[in-house]
């Protein structure tokens, strides 16, 4: 076994957990793959990458190329979502060592007579290895043709025959490959549509959308708003849970533990007489409602997308129907949900591993993904993800994806790095992140390092939301209007996915006293806004929207680049193309109070250029052309007029 592996293949990249888990990419983005290729001697070696969709017999070969020291690397393109695997193959190449000795041998005055006849021999060895393609095999055909008429006499002629540009292809094509060795490990892929990396989601309570506190909103208000939701740009409507709520212990305002007459709960305790996870709150509508909801949202642009929120109402018909999936009290109590010290007394949880609940609740929960897919639902916001197994994970969503490998799965996961990297790797599409508590320049000089360069960048993709019902970030609540200007063009500039809870277009921020919480939250009552009040920043979010949508740079997360710009209050980066015909910089002042400016260096080098070189600038705020003569510029900002520039630049 060990001697059919001659040619040494490690150091393979990128690799996650040595294949233990899928990689990501999306559909029709580049793969780089690198590998350390060598063997013993001084013959000369080979390689290549092989891909294929998971479960199919054929690869297709990519080459390799030599970078140095032994490093080869490659691109490759998977165009069409699902499961992938690649792998490499290494070779001592015959063809290329037996070229490279000759012509040393010729350069040095040498005989090469013999050269020239193990020469002919690889041809012949070519023919009975049959790679390539027919024409390769024909093209084969006639050189060994062509060489056989040459005089073995002349020498000369035979060997510039061999030494030919088309004659050194055609054998990389077809020549034999001498102890051909594979890497071990068939690393695993996973391919989504654009969608999962490349989104702007905009969040609301259907409830919420009636414009009258004393009417419950419906879906057909929902669709009412559906123009000026895409007006804005956003693609993703997402609703937390639309499901039937439960009465036992229900919320009322301002997360009372009391709710009076007619207050309609929290969304998130499911479950009630009127159904579970497979039902709609009466109030909102019906099934046919909703279909025409997502039919009318399809028509917009909108995609719709659904809170999977695996937990209980006291009411839900689950408990009467499966209680041996959820935990009892020694005084015969169910245990309702808990944080210490919060509490949520709404709310209980099953227990994955508890006797009786595998394989039934496993299966429950997978089946009610698939009863939504079916309804046309393609995206899922996965509420507290961290608080449930990853076996559970791995499985289920595997599940979902053998019938739709266009799913997304967001998991709503504040928690701990390695815990929300684990969600990543197990198949989550997009993960919540800390963003939202970055504020500081080397804080997000150093997190957005980390989410774009290190390994975590090959299988997770952070969601930047700036705030949600649960989370109204501190930065928000004092920073007023130009705050969350500011907020928004991070988002949206830095992440491939960012999202929005609706209000924040409004710049609300009031709290709770002492808490990141919003007072009066939505989520224990309904409220009413004004969507088009004064101080709104519904100009600014159209604007980032139709940046991202138009500008081919802002399609990629890892393309991000940090430049310098001397002053501690301002964040300076950049996203680019490959051939750089969309190149942007941003300017973005962290300080929501201040006016802010400074010196900083204009990326020339990227172009090639010297310091003292110039670049032509459009100012994609305002429309202004002008041009930036030598590396080092000035640029000031007033957060009252505007706290972000973004200029194009091109050579």
């Amino acid at each position: 076994m060990l001697a059919r592996n001659r040619v040494a293949i490690e150091g393979v990249t990128p690799l996650v957990d040595g294949g233990r888990f899928a990689i990501k990419r999306l559909e029709g983005e580049p793969l780089k793959i690198e590998a350390d290729v060598f063997c013993d001697g001084h013959e000369k070696i080979g390689a290549a990458i092989l891909t294929r969709p998971a479960g199919e017999a054929g690869w297709t070969e990519t080459p390799l190329v030599f970078v140095e020291n032994d490093r080869w690397a490659g691109e490759v393109v998977l165009d069409r979502p699902g499961p992938w695997r690649y792998t490499i193959i290494g070779w001592r190449d015959a063809f290329g060592t037996w070229a490279s000795d000759t012509r040393k041998k010729r350069d040095a005055g040498q005989v090469i007579a013999l050269e020239l006849k193990e020469g002919r021999a690889l041809l012949d060895r070519a023919v009975a290895g049959k790679r390539g393609t027919k024409a390769d095999w024909a093209e084969l055909a006639s050189l060994i043709s062509s060489f056989d008429a040459l005089p073995e006499a002349d020498g000369d002629a035979r060997y510039e025959l061999l030494e030919q540009e088309g004659t050194v292809a055609l054998l990389g094509r077809t020549g034999p490959r001498d102890e051909l060795s594979t890497f071990e490990v068939e690393v695993p892929v996973w391919v989504d549509r654009e969608r999962a990396g490349f989104s702007a989601w905009y969040e609301l309570m259907p409830r919420s959308q009636s414009g009258d506190v004393n009417r419950h909103g419906t879906f057909d208000d929902v669709v009412k708003r559906l123009p000026d939701i895409r007006e804005m740009g956003f693609d993703v409507l997402y609703f937390p849970p639309i499901h039937p709520i439960g009465l036992t212990n229900r919320k009322g305002r301002n997360n009372s533990l009391n709710a009076g007459p007619g207050e309609p709960g929290s969304p998130y305790a499911i479950g009630s007489h009127e159904g579970g996870h497979r039902d709609i709150h009466p109030e909102l509508g019906s099934f046919e409602d909703f279909a025409r909801l997502v039919d009318e949202a399809k028509a917009h642009g909108l995609e719709i997308a659904l809170d999977f929120a695996i937990q209980c109402s006291p009411d839900h018909p689950w408990i009467k129907q499966h209680p041996d999936w959820f935990d009892w009290r020694p005084d015969g109590t169910i245990k309702y949900a808990e944080n210490p010290p919060k509490k949520y007394q709404d709310i209980v949880n099953v227990d994955f591993y508890r006797e009786g609940a595998i394989p039934s609740l496993w299966y429950e929960l997978r089946n009610t993904v698939l009863f939504w897919l079916d309804k046309g639902v393609r995206i899922f916001r996965v509420d507290n993800p961290h608080t449930k197994p990853f076996p559970f994970w791995e499985w289920m969503i595997a599940e979902v994806r053998a019938a739709d490998p266009g799913v997304i799965f967001l998991a709503e996961a504040f928690t701990r790095p390695k815990l929300m990297k684990r969600l990543a790797k197990v198949g989550y599409n997009q993960s919540y992140s800390y963003f939202t508590w970055r504020n500081e320049k080397w804080e997000l000089e150093e997190y957005l390092t980390e989410l774009t360069q290190e390994e975590c960048a090959e299988y997770m993709r952070p969601n930047f939301f700036v705030n949600t019902p649960d989370i109204n970030p501190l930065y928000l609540q004092t920073s007023g209007r130009p705050g969350f200007r500011i907020r928004l063009a991070l988002a949206a500039s830095l992440a491939g996915n960012y999202g929005i809870y609706s209000g924040f277009e409004l710049c609300e921020y009031e709290p709770v006293p002492g808490k990141e919480e919003y007072l009066n939250s939505e989520k224990y009552e309904i409220r009413a806004f004004d969507w088009n009040a004064p101080g709104n920043i519904r100009e600014d979010v159209a604007f980032f929207n139709r940046l991202r949508a138009e500008e081919p740079a802002m399609k990629a997360f890892r393309n991000l680049a940090f430049y310098n710009f001397y002053n501690e209050n301002i964040l300076y980066y950049g996203k680019r193309t490959e051939d750089k015909s969309s190149f942007l910089l941003f300017i973005v002042s962290l300080d929501p109070h201040n006016p802010q400016g400074g010196h900083f260096e204009v990326p020339l080098w990227e172009f090639g250029l010297p310091d003292n070189g110039s670049l032509k600038v459009e100012d994609l705020t305002d429309g202004r052309q002008f041009v930036w003569q030598g590396k080092v510029q000035h640029w000031w900002i007033a957060p009252s007029q505007r706290p972000y520039a973004v200029l194009r630049i091109s050579a």
